[in-house]
């Protein structure tokens, strides 16, 4: 808003109040003062003028936030909507509910008007199908035709998918670069050898999500943070996408460096926003990738840069009986350098030790890598996996590179790559990860009782 506006308004609401605050002690029938109420609204409250939220104004204790309708709210605002629609008689409007977190009413609008709009095409397709294409138009509906026009559940779970809430095409801070995905594409047949891993985020996340009324009548709360360390390359990034893929949970990835901005004050905002918008798109699982950037120990050389960051984010990670089904997971490979604080009951306490695949492990990732790879039959990718493979990560087991290295060697007009080129595209690669750093992980997973998937 152009200063010179704001200043007018002031002028104007301040000499309003202050005529009502002079006359209101002598108000007497036919003399008393009219009164004019002034609602302002706004999607970006941080950025108004702060002289505009002085008492006498509108004052800060007046402000009505008007949040992301949560999925009892969501089912009335469809019960509502969809009287216009003729529905199928089993369509539960309760499942609809619960696929559409992060839809505002307006989302909600559109996402009955697509389904409508989808039904009456599936009725005109048919329709087409079983007369002639010029003469359909005027021909009169049946009332059989009339009577299946209903709109079925099929029609709101592709509506679902076509429209896309205002929360996510918006994004978060201008200076905030998020990753979402509705329903993350990776599961856990994609992550191989990580089975006790599994069992802890099943009982901690997954069931969580999907039953949250048993662990209530319980009395078990939500678990406040789960911190993924080990060596580089191996998996901890797919762990997390897997979660969120089995608790049918959003997901938001955010790298550690990017919360970070020059000025004083944004990165905090971010982190605010952050937590706000992942509540108003319950289930939901915040992921800090290089979690260890924006962590750094307090006192040491160059950590100021990052402590107000830090303690913004130890408030948010303290403040768990208010995340409404948010989940928070972090991944590091450096879990030496984090402030002690964070590592705390309460806030990253479950710490989940991702080691460096064993021999069977490795076999799995291989046997799954290799799935619609053009590879030879004669390779025995179990003995290639237990014998070639000792100090290498998961992501070194991937195949790609192999494939790539194998193709260089191999014949260019090869229909598929033979064992002679992955042994030698397998010599050719250089393990990431050593055996002095695996010792170090492992002397590291003892030294916080945190070792193969145990929560501490």
């Amino acid at each position: 808003m152009d200063r010179r506006i704001v200043i007018q308004l002031l002028t104007c609401m301040d000499q309003f109040y202050q005529a009502v605050r002079n006359q209101g002690k002598n108000i007497s029938g036919d003399k008393s003062p009219g009164y004019v109420i002034v609602i302002a609204a706004t999607n970006k409250p941080d950025v108004i003028d702060q002289a505009l939220r002085r008492p006498g104004r509108f004052d800060l204790d007046r402000e009505i936030a008007l949040g992301v309708p949560d999925e009892a709210a969501r089912f009335e605002i469809l019960s509502k909507l969809s009287k216009r629609l003729k529905l199928e008689d089993k369509l539960d409007l309760s499942k609809v509910a619960k696929a559409t977190a992060g839809f505002m009413g307006a989302d909600l609008n559109a996402l009955v008007d697509e389904a409508g709009y989808l039904a009456m095409k599936r009725i005109v397709e048919k329709r087409i199908s079983l007369r002639n294409l010029e003469e359909w138009p005027s021909q009169p509906w049946y009332k059989a035709e009339l009577e299946s026009f209903g709109t079925t559940i099929a029609e709101f779970e592709d509506a679902v998918r076509i429209v896309q809430p205002s929360l996510r095409r918006e994004g978060f801070h201008q200076y905030l670069l998020a990753i979402w995905a509705l329903s993350p594409t990776v599961t856990w047949d994609d992550v191989d050898g990580v089975n006790l891993i599994r069992k802890v985020f099943e009982f901690g996340v997954v069931q969580r999500t999907k039953h949250p009324e048993y662990y209530q009548e319980m009395g078990i709360g939500t678990k406040a943070g789960f911190l993924l360390f080990g060596p580089r390359g191996c998996g901890k990034s797919l762990i997390a996408q897997a979660v969120a893929n089995e608790a049918g949970a959003n997901f938001i990835h955010i790298k550690g460096p990017e919360l970070l901005h020059k000025y004083v004050g944004e990165s905090e905002l971010a982190v605010r926003k952050l937590f706000a918008r992942a509540r108003a798109n319950s289930p939901c699982i915040l992921f800090f990738d290089e979690v260890d950037s924006v962590t750094t120990s307090r006192g040491k050389e160059g950590g100021w840069v990052v402590e107000r960051l830090l303690a913004q984010l130890l408030t948010k990670l303290d403040g768990v009986d208010n995340r409404q089904g948010v989940y928070v997971i972090g991944a590091t490979n450096r879990l030496d350098v984090m402030d002690p604080a964070l590592l705390r009951p309460g806030r990253f306490g479950s710490m989940i030790y991702v080691p460096l695949p064993g021999a069977d492990e490795r076999v799995a990732i291989m046997r799954t890598h290799a799935r619609n790879k053009r590879i030879d039959t004669d390779v025995d990718l179990d003995a290639l996996a237990r014998s070639q493979t000792e100090i290498e990560s998961a992501a070194e087991i991937a195949l790609n590179e192999w494939l790539h290295l194998a193709n260089e060697t191999g014949s260019s007009c090869a229909c598929s790559t033979k064992a002679s080129h992955l042994e030698t595209a397998v010599s050719a690669i250089t393990p990431s990860v050593h055996d002095k750093e695996r010792e170090y992980y492992e002397a590291l997973s003892k030294e916080y009782k945190s070792c193969y998937g145990y929560m501490q």
